[in-house]
């Protein structure tokens, strides 16, 4: 699961917690917790709410681009 990575690496370089983005998107600390580190799968409309708040293509977050713009 590369998003994990991809997550955790957007997440660090946005200076940002995870309650921080967990917050932002609506969504519990512990949810967000889980889907960083690969315990919980990542819904489609998730990948899509990180990669707008990220502003990166949802290709990057899955990890099938290396090209973070859209």
């Amino acid at each position: 699961m590369y998003y994990t990575e991809r997550l955790k690496e957007l997440r660090e370089y946005n200076d940002l917690t995870q309650e921080q983005v967990a917050k932002a998107m609506g969504l519990k600390r512990e949810q967000y917790r889980r889907y960083e580190n690969g315990i919980n799968e990542i819904k489609a409309s998730h990948i899509i709410k990180f990669a707008k708040f990220y502003n990166v293509s949802s290709d990057y977050i899955l990890g099938l681009s290396d090209r973070k713009n859209k």
